[in-house]
């Protein structure tokens, strides 16, 4: 979701700092794209204790405090893109099933796809509350593509970080990587589609 459908990265930096801040901790912004990015607020906060000795008696305030900043911004900034609309609404169209899986939040996906006006269009999203294990444990994927009835090498994945890209080859499917939101497009989906069917 965050980085793909939603250009949300920056809105997850900024209010996990904010948290920290209150206690003096922050996350650099080299750390974020280069360590940290991809995964969910819990992994970042144990990484923060283990490399920086961050309180672990702070992580469930934090976490919450995180989420409660993340959820001000979605409200303020997260709207329709027709072009991942688009996207969606024709590949439904088309016959392909569709499923979304973060290492976000169930409330924060929640939020973000209402928002963004993508619920629609999907069979079903998967958060990081629904598995053991967050990417780049292939948990999600195994677990959305069994609830799809499909094999993994009937799947592509479209993802944009390392920690996701890892998940997703883990689990056996194909995968698209893409830089962001801007480069997710239906022509380009379906592109990728055609050249594993005629591979």
């Amino acid at each position: 979701m965050d980085g793909v459908l939603i250009e949300a990265k920056e809105w997850h930096y900024e209010s996990l700092n904010a948290a920290l801040s209150l206690f003096g901790a922050e996350i650099s912004r080299y750390d974020h794209l280069v360590n940290f990015d991809g995964l969910p607020t819990k992994k970042k906060l144990e990484m923060l204790s283990l490399e920086g000795g961050f309180p672990r008696k702070l992580h469930d305030f934090v976490n919450d405090l995180k989420q409660q900043y993340t959820m001000e911004i979605v409200y303020a900034k997260c709207k329709p893109v027709f072009q991942h609309q688009f996207a969606l609404s024709r590949l439904k169209a088309e016959g392909y099933k569709l499923a979304l899986a973060s290492n976000s939040v169930r409330k924060t996906v929640e939020i973000m796809m209402e928002k963004s006006g993508l619920q629609p269009y999907l069979d079903f999203f998967l958060s990081n509350q629904d598995v053991a294990k967050g990417k780049p444990d292939p948990e999600m994927y195994d677990t959305a593509i069994k609830r799809l009835g499909v094999k993994p090498g009937e799947c592509l994945i479209v993802e944009d970080n390392e920690h996701g890209v890892k998940a997703a080859k883990a689990s056996g499917a194909h995968v698209l990587k893409v830089e962001g939101p801007g480069n997710v497009h239906y022509y380009e989906i379906k592109k990728r589609i055609e050249e594993l069917e005629n591979a």
